[in-house]
């Protein structure tokens, strides 16, 4: 028999909102796990995909393999997936799982649900690739700062008072209309909401950008005479501008919660959730999609009025948009991440340092499983041979395959670990 279980090789991907060098915890897991990996100083390492995506397919590290990448090997082996995920999702990997080093913004973005996924793919193939929905997950590695959802409706009413700049791109009707919504009518909120943001959204270039340097030009003031802009979110607004001058896109801070996410901490995406990652470093799951509809912060190709229209304008706090993780009954190293949708489930995995043997224990799906700290030796039946497994190691595990840890750190392991637990 092949052998099931392999460590894999992944694709950097160096998109400029990258950290740089080895402030990226990209590059850091990339040259840990492969010193012959030549990091450039000066180079963003933003994305680190593990998986069978056609723009980024995994490399098999193993010779007596004889297709080269995990797509090609999945294409031959449906069976890996197990039984059930390979007819759920006709023989593919449902997932890419991937960590992302963030050192500027991404765009302000939502992904399409699949009914909307396959109108837009349709229409526009060019901008919208495939017809698939696009959930995603993120999982805090280091402290991380994302926008995500509609804030309170009392904290947006709150700028609409304290930032008169806002409140001219919105117009008065628009801003009274929000302050009127009663939260015992929450259609109305959200019918008001829609109408505030859209406004927001699609105000004129020239109108915006000068409503936008008096405000930044304002708070720039403000914060050199040591006053308190935190009633503008001036900290926020000025690193943006900085990032994006002239950008819509720095509005949208006051509509959108700012969600802080410490280690092991989790938010999830779902569609036509409006977000925006803006520091820091993450594990990330998502559905296997390129669908991503963006309308600021990105020099990229937005579309504003799909945006609009499809965004879930329900308002809520941002403590919120945290994810729990649940610890595993059966066993306590396991914290399992398992979202409202079928296709991908996290488990983090913490090996305390008393633990010498460790079974990754066998599910009936595909996984990968990636290294953050720690080292072993893991042994499989479904293995050629042993594998040494440390910091940035990447290991695909065929469905109903498990692997036997044998610890060499003494201070524990830290894994992460994407499958589909239909």
């Amino acid at each position: 028999l092949p052998p099931a279980v392999f460590p894999l090789s992944c694709a950097v991907q160096n998109y400029s909102w990258g950290k740089v060098g080895l402030e990226s915890e990209v590059a850091k897991l990339v040259s840990t796990s492969d010193p012959l990996v030549q990091i450039q100083p000066d180079q963003p390492y933003a994305e680190l995909w593990m998986g069978a995506h056609p723009r980024g397919d995994a490399v098999i590290r193993d010779n007596r393999i004889p297709q080269k990448t995990l797509g090609q090997w999945i294409a031959d082996n449906p069976a890996c997936l197990g039984a059930k995920v390979k007819d759920a999702f006709q023989g593919r990997l449902p997932f890419l799982f991937k960590v992302l080093s963030v050192n500027t913004a991404l765009s302000i973005q939502a992904h399409p649900n699949k009914e909307l996924a396959a109108k837009l793919h349709t229409q526009f193939p060019e901008h919208y690739p495939d017809d698939n929905h696009k959930p995603e997950m993120a999982i805090a590695l280091t402290p991380f700062e994302g926008l995500c959802g509609f804030r309170p409706v009392e904290e947006i009413v709150s700028f609409l008072q304290t930032v008169p700049e806002l409140r001219a791109l919105i117009g008065e009707v628009a801003a009274e209309q929000l302050e009127r919504s009663g939260s015992d009518d929450p259609r109305g909120v959200s019918a008001a909401l829609r109408v505030c943001f859209t406004r927001l959204m699609k105000s004129e270039k020239k109108f915006f950008v000068d409503q936008l340097n008096m405000l930044v030009k304002r708070i720039s003031q403000e914060a050199a005479e040591g006053k308190d802009t935190s009633g503008s979110n001036g900290d926020l607004l000025l690193r943006l501008h900085s990032q994006y001058p002239g950008d819509i896109g720095c509005f949208t801070i006051y509509f959108l919660n700012l969600v802080r996410l410490e280690p092991g901490e989790a938010m999830f995406l779902g569609a036509n959730e409006p977000h925006a990652y803006l520091q820091g470093d993450c594990v990330e799951c998502m559905a296997c999609s390129d669908n991503t509809v963006r309308a600021g912060l990105t020099p990229k190709f937005i579309d504003v009025l799909t945006l609009c229209e499809m965004l879930n304008y329900t308002p809520a706090p941002s403590s919120s948009k945290i994810f729990p993780a649940t610890q595993s009954q059966l066993d306590p190293s396991v914290y399992l991440y398992d979202p409202p949708v079928p296709d991908f489930a996290i488990m983090r995995i913490e090996i305390p340092a008393s633990i010498k043997l460790y079974l990754v224990s066998a599910v009936d799906s595909a996984s990968i499983l990636l290294v953050i700290q720690g080292t072993a030796v893991g042994t499989s039946t479904a293995a050629a041979s042993e594998m040494t497994l440390r910091r940035g190691s990447v290991l695909f595990i065929s469905a109903n395959e498990s692997i036997s840890l044998h610890l060499a750190s003494p201070d524990g392991m830290l894994l992460f670990r994407a499958c589909c637990l239909l």
